[in-house]
């Protein structure tokens, strides 16, 4: 039986794990800030040349992989078979979720990316042998009935066929990318006794080279050069803040929180970052951008979810901990 100092120890390292959690969470959620900017007109003028999403997505991923290069030692670098699949979920995780970003409404972009913690629960129950924490599982149904409330009440309506054809393929990348984000939150939990830092540039720059080879495919050679070459001066020095804030510093702290927290509840936390996004690109293009009732009540019942799923529980001192490390 552990001794109270190491039950304390473990609850203090969760709690701290759990931190590390929502910080990423947070960074996470100003994607949409940061490509608003890029894409609406502001003082700042940052969305001329226009950027595709996916060069967006090049920029951001290779900047937020140098900036981590210095927290990787040499002992840290070393490759394992599951670090592929690792860096191509992620490739497609963020190819996907930012031509979602840029080319609808944020709130369905990132809802549907945080569906996530149902793939994750899914494939880690039904295929991988994990066991499903009852107040996990009962957390992820209720959340996800929040986003669903979401997307079914801003859902297009009255379009012509081709705009809602387009709104369709939207909704169906930010499906694909939550996806392949459960695939990425597996992949790191597997990969739990690596470096956070190394894992992180890994799939920061594998998933700019992955848009890369995406792009060198559907152009020419001199169509390649000028993709590359688009960016001001003033846009690459923000891709790069871009890159630094909202990609490198919270991969880093997720890598770093699933050390102690399992998948599931990890999935879980990350649930914040779909709550605060939208309100991000509020900030900047509020004409475009202004939560629905719809949006307001499916995020009700998604922080509802949360909120319940962290309230204290008589009778049972450090069961967080325990199903942190048993998920």
């Amino acid at each position: 039986m552990d001794s109270p100092q190491a039950r304390h120890t473990q609850l203090t390292g969760v709690r701290s794990a759990r931190l590390w959690l929502v910080l990423a969470a947070v960074l996470w959620s100003s994607s949409s800030f940061f490509m608003r900017l890029l894409l609406e007109p502001t003082p700042l003028g940052l969305h001329e040349p226009h950027l595709s999403p996916l060069q967006i997505a090049f920029f951001r991923g290779l900047f937020a992989g140098l900036v981590l290069i210095p927290l990787v030692s040499r002992a840290e670098v070393r490759f394992r078979p599951l670090m592929a699949g690792m860096v191509a979920c992620f490739g497609v995780m963020s190819g996907l979720y930012m031509m979602a970003l840029g080319l609808g409404p944020a709130a369905n972009a990132i809802l549907l990316q945080n569906s996530a913690p149902v793939w994750v629960f899914a494939i880690g129950v039904g295929f991988l042998g994990e066991k499903a924490d009852r107040r996990n599982w009962q957390t992820v149904l209720v959340a996800m009935t929040g986003a669903a409330i979401i997307v079914a009440g801003n859902w297009p309506r009255g379009l012509a066929p081709d705009e809602q054809a387009k709104q369709v393929e939207i909704l169906l990348m930010a499906t694909g990318s939550g996806m392949a984000y459960a695939g990425v939150i597996l992949f790191l939990s597997a990969l739990r006794a690596e470096s956070s830092a190394w894992l992180s540039v890994l799939n920061l720059i594998g998933s700019a080279g992955c848009v890369a080879v995406y792009a060198c495919a559907t152009r020419d050679p001199a169509g390649m050069v000028a993709w590359l070459t688009a960016p001001t001066a003033a846009q690459l020095l923000f891709l790069a803040v871009f890159g630094a804030t909202q990609m490198a510093a919270p991969y880093f702290l997720f890598a770093r929180g699933l050390r102690t927290v399992g998948p599931q509840e990890a999935g879980i936390i990350t649930l914040l970052e779909p709550l605060l996004n939208p309100l991000w690109a509020y900030l900047i293009a509020p004409d475009k951008e202004t939560p629905t009732g719809w949006t307001w009540l499916g995020g009700g019942v998604l922080m509802a979810a949360l909120a319940w799923r962290y309230a204290p529980r008589r009778g049972r001192a450090g069961e967080g901990a325990t199903a942190a490390s048993s998920a």
